[in-house]
């Protein structure tokens, strides 16, 4: 069972909705919209995502990372280390 299981339906209608304001985004560039629009709701996708993102981790977190804690050794040493990675990865992008 994943850590997202009980707020499956919650992400599926958040990424629906992105993916809506991606499609509105080619809309936009096909229609020669001023860039400065553009790039306003190219942010404002990215921003959904990054809560998305943080949405997960969360979960992640909180399901995945406290179950290997409660079986110790090196599964858990294991889901920090993925954690601290996937941590990285979204404060790189």
């Amino acid at each position: 069972m994943t850590g997202y299981a009980s707020s499956k339906d919650d992400q599926l209608r958040r990424l629906r909705r992105i993916e809506g304001q991606v499609r509105g985004l080619q809309r936009m560039i096909e229609a020669d919209t001023y860039c400065i629009d553009v790039l306003t709701q190219v942010s404002a996708a990215t921003r959904a995502l990054q809560s998305v993102a943080i949405g997960l981790l969360e979960e992640h977190m909180a399901h995945c990372m406290v179950q290997a804690a409660k079986v110790g050794g090196a599964e858990a040493d294991a889901k920090v280390k993925e954690a601290s990675e996937a941590i990285a990865r979204l404060v790189r992008s």
